[in-house]
């Protein structure tokens, strides 16, 4: 690895193979199986600058992955080696804003052994937001909300005398964009693939954060199907075919056929209605449905002002759709701000006993987002990239559901949620996905509902307002009911700063803000790890904080590897158990247990009791027995002890 500009070794160094950044010996068994192969830049051959490690909130370090990356100047490279054999990559990047906003282009050259060159042209068209919910493409503007409280002055800037003078560009963040690129031919494992900054590059810098590497297959081909050419469709991506898919599906539907879409990239503007219906493309690789963002002439009834591509099911006001399976194709959007009125997702709309699995969604607002009532519906396999806000969500009454080995990137808000506002979602299951870098909010989120599981994920490098996993009373949501399983999970690098609060978060979070949590929530066989902050948290907002409660918790089998504060901060009245939870490289006393902050001589309003809890850090056992069953020991905002690097356990 060089350290810095014009500094090289001899030999170029083995290739390091990551997944969000770690060792995969640490993450065995969680997260999703995916078809590449993870090396991050900082790790291959370079003559630019490594950036990072940080993870202070609006800043290029803090939004890669491992929250570092290398910076290249025009002239400047980094080079993999490739680990296995591949004919495909797709490279993490951001380069700068225009000077008022929208974005610029820039190239980047790719050579493999130094041999014939491809150039990508990167953008950061999609990237680049400002300023406060839900942001501005503007990064000259004033505030959006002068109302608002302000961390960075402590302030209400409209209600401050004199104002505050704000800065901009004012939280800028949402850097990174990635793109994919099919290579000539299949090179082997050992081959040097050279990523180039050309000397005559408009970008002043460009920063690369990793590579992913993939040997992809031949297309897929269905000769007995409703071929979407044979309807008018264009491959070359000159015209609109949307009215050709519409042909297409009516005339599979007539004649009980697939409809299948050969490859080429084609120009769709508008949703497509499914219902009853199997779409396969080539492969996601191979068939590309790309569209442009539409203003539409009046705001339709839902509030949209835009549309753009993406597959709907019915409404379920009518019914919603049924027996919807697609699969093999990407969905390539063309949204650059965040309008949350807008229907501009990749999958929209309710559908029952229906399949998603192998797509690559990117660029559009959420990747799927599902509006019930609705059941049985399997979302496997994806690639979810680049969104403005959230990758999944189950919104209203979504059951009998699952989400599977889906791999999830830069999403600008929750990467999964479950969103039971007004209708519970019950029954359904997100497991082994992989989270990494979700700009705002959370990694997984669960909202309200009943008898749902979090299992077997990976989470990694939460940026700003949320966390790893929350499990939050809020935004509307029903009460939890039933039960909550939240198992073999592993989160790294999570537990990032609120605002608001002004505090950490834990890389869990249980919010207690519209009503009380008391279903049984099982938290089992977790591993936390890297912890910013606290590992484990329990909050309500100073407004609720005699109102709700947070109880029925209970931990089993948790490691705890680094923490920047504790490894449990209690800011809510409530209880929880822990069984064999053991920690190490604790930063500060293992339990902050303000309770509801009123301190009063009987003890803290949150306990915590249990056995078997092992291991703590320089102020010694976390669990210690003088810190039971409800010990104050309040200290609203410690000092952060970056941990180690995490390890074996």
């Amino acid at each position: 690895m060089l350290t810095g500009a014009g500094t090289a070794f001899a030999a170029a160094p083995a290739p390091v193979v990551t997944r969000a950044a770690l060792d995969p010996a640490l993450v065995a068994g969680r997260g999703a199986s995916v078809n590449f192969l993870e090396q991050e830049a900082e790790n291959a051959t370079h003559n630019g600058t490594i950036i990072g490690p940080s993870r202070a909130a609006y800043t290029l370090p803090a939004e890669a992955s491992g929250r570092t990356a290398v910076k290249l100047t025009p002239g400047q490279y980094v080079e993999f080696t490739l680990p296995s054999a591949a004919n495909a990559i797709n490279v993490r990047y951001s380069i700068p804003d225009a000077p008022k906003g929208g974005g610029i282009t820039a190239p980047l050259d790719v050579t493999v052994n130094g041999g014939s060159r491809k150039t990508m042209t990167l953008t950061s068209q999609y990237a680049w937001l400002y300023n406060q919910y839900p942001f501005s493409n503007d990064p000259n503007a004033g505030l959006l909300h002068p109302d608002w409280w302000i961390t960075e002055c402590g302030c209400v800037p409209a209600y401050t005398t004199p104002a505050p003078v704000i800065t901009t560009p004012f939280r800028p963040n949402h850097f990174y964009d990635e793109q994919r690129l099919l290579l000539n031919k299949k090179y082997k494992a050992g081959d040097k693939v050279r990523l180039t900054v050309p000397a005559g590059s408009n970008a002043a810098w460009t920063v690369i954060d990793l590579l992913d590497s993939e040997l992809v297959g031949l297309p897929y081909v269905d000769l007995i199907a409703s071929n979407v050419l044979l309807f008018g469709a264009d491959p070359f991506g000159k015209k609109d075919s949307a009215d050709a898919f519409d042909k297409a599906i009516a005339f599979a539907k007539r004649f009980h056929l697939d409809v299948y879409v050969p490859p080429g990239t084609y120009q769709v503007n508008r949703h497509i209605i499914v219902d009853n219906v199997t779409i396969k493309g080539a492969g996601s690789w191979w068939t590309i449905i790309k569209g442009k963002e539409v203003a539409l002439s009046t705001p339709a009834p839902d509030g949209s002002v835009h549309t753009g591509v993406g597959f709907y099911g019915k409404d379920s006001s009518v019914g919603g759709s049924t027996n919807v399976h697609l699969s093999g194709f990407a969905i390539e959007g063309d949204v650059r701000d965040r309008i949350d009125t807008d229907q501009v997702n990749g999958i929209g709309g309710a559908m029952s006993n229906s399949t998603i699995d192998g797509l690559y969604i990117r660029h559009t607002k959420v990747g799927l987002w599902f509006d019930g009532p609705m059941s049985n519906v399997k979302v496997t396999n994806n690639v979810i990239v680049d969104q403005i806000a959230d990758g999944l969500n189950f919104h209203i009454g979504v059951t009998d559901s699952l989400v599977k080995n889906n791999f999830i990137r830069n999403s600008g808000d929750d990467a999964l949620a479950m969103w039971s506002e007004t209708t519970a979602n019950a029954n359904n299951t997100f497991d082994h996905n992989t989270v990494q870098t979700p700009v705002l909010a959370n990694g997984i989120a669960i909202y309200g509902g009943a008898d749902n599981t979090v299992s077997n994920n990976l989470i990694a490098d939460p940026i700003r307002e949320g966390s790893a996993i929350q499990v939050g009373s809020r935004f509307g949501a029903v009460a939890f009911t039933g039960h909550l399983w939240i198992t073999n999970n592993t989160t790294v690098r999570a537990g990032t700063f609120e605002l608001n609060w002004n505090i950490g978060l834990g890389a869990i979070w249980f919010f207690a803000l519209d009503k009380s949590i008391d279903a049984d929530i099982q938290v089992v066989g977790d591993n936390f790890l890297d912890n910013t902050y606290n590992a484990i948290m329990f909050v309500s907002d100073w407004p609720v904080k005699d109102l709700y409660t947070i109880t029925n918790v209970h931990f089993k089998d948790i490691k705890v590897d680094g923490t920047g504060t504790s490894v449990v901060s209690g800011r809510v009245a409530g209880s929880a158990t822990f069984e064999n939870v053991d920690a190490r490289n604790v930063g500060a006393v293992g339990i902050n247990n303000c309770g509801s902050f009123h301190f009063t001589p009987s003890g803290s309003e949150f306990s915590l009791s249990g056995s078997g809890n092992d291991g703590g850090g320089t102020t010694g056992p976390w669990f210690g027995s003088w810190q039971l069953p409800n010990t104050i020991t309040c200290d609203d905002r410690p000092p952060v002890v970056v941990p180690p690097a995490p390890s074996a356990w």
